[in-house]
């Protein structure tokens, strides 16, 4: 990027030092280094950096997870102007029209600090359902394509921050369950399935309102429709699994 095509944007960062404290906003006049810089690269350069707030005071490094950087881990899930995403992938030039980027954290888990919160209750609520594999296993060739798409759920926890019916205190496990099961399920026979079906009309059925609000958010681009279709008609419906058709 040209000096002088250099863009900037305010970024909005909710911030607190721990669970016990009270949240507040830092704001901070960010100059936008390259096209493809993003979210994750940003805060990395924040706290790499000597950058001020527009009140004047040195930023203190920012609390947050990263890994990979490729949308490949979920780890740095957030809240990225009311809507929860990867920072990873969100690019600051789309928000240079607006000006202003606000950064959350996911708000379902609880807080560490800025940032971090502790999704330690989804692969617990997995490990409490026994999802795993206790022998070899093999998905009909018929429906690998729908396995393969299950298995690549990230455990990021962004579907389960816009669903209206999970919570950390309640037995529904979402669609993170959900993703984790429909790749299972096929690749087990005889009573190990039948237990994960019981499992999945109790944690996954019986508490999913229908209501689709994850249908669009995944990072991963998985169709989670489609895979809701197809482990009710197994796991409720008692249909024989068959591949779905594509749309």
């Amino acid at each position: 990027m040209k000096e002088a095509d250099r863009k900037s944007v305010r970024l909005e960062i909710l911030r607190a030092a721990d669970a016990e404290s009270e949240q507040w906003l830092q704001h901070i006049d960010y100059p936008v280094s390259d096209d493809g810089e993003n979210v994750a690269s940003a805060l990395k350069r924040i706290n790499s950096g000597c950058f001020t707030d527009t009140d004047g005071r040195s930023v203190e490094p920012v609390g947050f997870e990263c890994s990979c950087l490729q949308k490949k881990c979920g780890a740095c899930a957030m809240v990225i102007n009311g809507t929860p995403r990867l920072a990873c992938d969100a690019r600051l030039s789309e928000f240079v029209k607006s000006g202003t980027v606000r950064i959350e954290p996911l708000k379902k888990f609880p807080l560490v600090r800025d940032l971090i919160v502790d999704r330690g209750a989804v692969f617990e609520r997995l490990s409490e359902l026994r999802i795993w594999l206790e022998g070899q296993g093999r998905a009909d060739s018929r429906i690998k394509d729908d396995v393969y798409d299950a298995s690549r759920c990230l455990q990021c926890g962004c579907c389960l921050e816009v669903c209206p019916n999970f919570s950390t205190a309640v037995s529904f496990g979402g669609m993170s369950t959900a993703m984790a099961m429909s790749r299972i399920i096929p690749m087990v026979s005889g009573e190990q399935r039948k237990e994960l079906y019981s499992t999945y009309r109790k944690a996954v059925f019986e508490g999913c309102g229908k209501s689709l609000a994850c249908r669009s958010i995944c990072p991963a681009g998985i169709d989670i429709e489609r895979q809701l279709v197809r482990s009710n008609a197994a796991a409720v419906w008692k249909r024989r699994l068959r591949p779905a058709k594509k749309k």
